[in-house]
């Protein structure tokens, strides 16, 4: 029985884990694009890079679930 609850206790800690990891790369990538953002130019490409691949997943998914009559 001790091995059944060392095992609940250790699968415990994954979502731990995936949120440190998840917000650490989130964190990585946020300073490699600060810079980028000083500039009107970029920052307007990036929303609209961040905007288009929303649309797309947001197509894609619809499409593939056969939400829409495609």
């Amino acid at each position: 029985m001790e091995k059944q609850q060392d095992f609940w206790k250790n699968v415990s800690r994954y979502p731990g884990f995936l949120i440190t990891i998840s917000l650490g790369i989130f964190f990585a990538l946020f300073e490699r694009i600060k810079p980028l953002l000083q500039n009107p130019v970029t920052l307007i490409a990036l929303i609209g890079l961040l905007l288009g691949t929303i649309a797309f997943i947001f197509f894609t998914l619809q499409a593939m679930l056969g939400l829409t009559s495609v």
